[in-house]
């Protein structure tokens, strides 16, 4: 039999595939093999540590994961079930390299592998990933080389606890006013996590908290909805329970709960954007406080954030800085400038004080600890962060995304007073009045074209949207659009 073509599922940033047509037992060892030869052993490092989520294949693959470690002399710390945020602590806490298996948001068919370096520093296609997947295709398609003559061993560890525990000394919810907050897990790895951070599965005193638990039930078939909230019709269930329940707020994660979605006390929804404003202004008075001057503070925040997000930096005395989207970069580009937080439209949160890694888990607590040391209701607490309109991120599945970029380029430059610039994909701004800035770029991902659009009112969003898509969606024999 032919080998798979790593090529097709090893992404720019993770490996995400179906199982077992593509990611298989013998796949899973080749590249648990080639990280260990081509990451771990240059670094120095004596172990790899690997988790995993609820995926019924997950057991499996991992264990020929660490086989392939192992048969390269390389020991295999196994933590068992844990959220990818729970895997970046492990490989900061312990300096290790890392593998975390989980397809994330994606259906029950499929899983996946997501690799970082010790300190959970960033492994992408140009910085190692690229080497993995080329050296794990060789030995598909030639054969494993033998084990050496001392492989490595299994330990096993249980870091659930210190997980909790690093994240309640990050953000103290003690002295915090009693809250009832619906949390929908979608039979993630939430349902996990939650009660060990927020309650006291974990060991750790009760918060004052009431916690209304949704499919927290372990379960990667998904019964209920995909864990995917960034999709709205994911959101319906916890926005009826809030508000069922009279909750101060909705917390929703995805299905390796590494990404969390906030929901006010009306059910309706916050944006990621506001979020990182928010958290942004408690980590600047943070440092602040610790004794870093103002100035000296920097938040990463990517391109397609709201322009409230850098704005309110500014407003506060830090410095915002942009960066493309995709986690590899904002944790690049946090490391490079000591930033102190870094946020995506995406709801991944990225803390300096959880080795520049992302984690949904952290930002939650930033909100309830916000929410719980003012007496107003969340939807007022947000308001003030945020200012704009914003289209929400629409997809295309387009035969020629280079075509259809150069049609929205060609009509937003024919517009008065824009300015384009070339930081990740294109992005059109317009500073008069109306302001209003729009983006267009390429799926790192997946087949598909992304457009985002912001401006000062929904008429001015409206226009420039729909302007924008009247140039997507022209049907010739090169474009389709869904």
């Amino acid at each position: 039999m032919t080998s798979p073509r790593l090529a097709e599922f090893v992404k720019a940033y993770d490996v995400r595939g179906l199982v077992p047509q593509q990611l298989s037992p013998e796949v899973a060892r080749a590249i648990g093999g080639a990280f260990a030869e081509q990451i771990a052993i240059p670094e120095g490092a004596s172990a790899v540590v690997i988790g995993h989520d609820m995926r019924p294949s997950s057991p499996q693959l991992v264990s020929a994961f660490a086989e392939g470690v192992m048969a390269r002399g390389v020991d295999a710390v196994l933590i068992g079930l844990c959220s990818t945020d729970g895997l970046y602590y492990a490989s900061g806490a312990l300096d290790l390299p890392g593998a975390m298996f989980t397809a994330s948001h994606n259906p029950a068919e499929y899983n996946g592998i997501k690799l970082c370096r010790a300190g959970a520093r960033p492994i992408s296609a140009d910085t190692g990933l690229d080497q993995v997947r080329d050296r794990a295709q060789e030995w598909l398609d030639e054969g494993q080389p033998a084990a050496v003559d001392t492989p490595g061993v299994v330990r096993e560890r249980d870091l659930l606890g210190e997980y909790a525990a690093l994240l309640r000394r990050l953000v103290d919810l003690q002295g915090i006013r009693p809250l009832k907050v619906v949390v929908d897990a979608g039979n993630g790895m939430g349902g996990h996590t939650v009660p060990a951070v927020l309650g006291t599965g974990a060991g750790l005193a009760a918060l004052p908290l009431e916690i209304v638990p949704m499919y927290f039930e372990l379960d990667g078939t998904f019964p209920n909805h995909p864990a995917n909230p960034l999709e709205p019709d994911n959101l319906r269930d916890l926005q009826a329970a809030v508000r069922e329940h009279g909750a101060d707020l909705g917390l929703a994660f995805d299905g390796d709960a590494d990404r969390c979605f906030v929901v006010d006390e009306h059910g309706d929804p916050v944006s990621a954007s506001a979020v990182t404003a928010l958290v942004a202004t408690r980590e600047i008075g943070r440092a602040v406080a610790s004794g870093t001057p103002v100035d000296q503070v920097r938040v990463v925040h990517n391109l397609i954030s709201s322009r409230a997000v850098p704005e309110i930096i500014t407003e506060h005395g830090a410095q915002a800085v942009r960066t493309r989207v995709g986690h590899s970069f904002i944790k690049s580009d946090m490391a490079h400038h000591r930033a102190i937080f870094g946020g995506e439209h995406s709801a991944h949160y990225y803390f300096q004080d959880f080795w520049y890694a992302d984690t949904g888990m952290l930002a939650a607590l930033h909100v309830l600890a916000a929410l719980g040391a003012d007496r107003r209701p969340l939807s007022e607490v947000m308001r003030e962060y945020s200012r704009y309109v914003a289209s929400g991120e629409v997809n295309f599945s387009v035969d020629d995304k280079a075509a259809a970029t150069a049609r929205v380029r060609d009509w937003a430059l024919h517009q008065d007073g824009v300015v384009e610039d070339t930081l990740d994909g294109l992005t059109f701004t317009h500073d008069g009045s109306p302001m209003w800035w729009l983006n267009v770029r390429g799926s790192n991902t997946e087949p598909l074209l992304r457009l985002n659009v912001e401006a000062a009112d929904e008429a001015t969003m409206t226009a420039v949207r729909d302007a924008a898509l009247a140039r997507i969606r022209i049907h010739d024999k090169e474009t389709r659009s869904i």
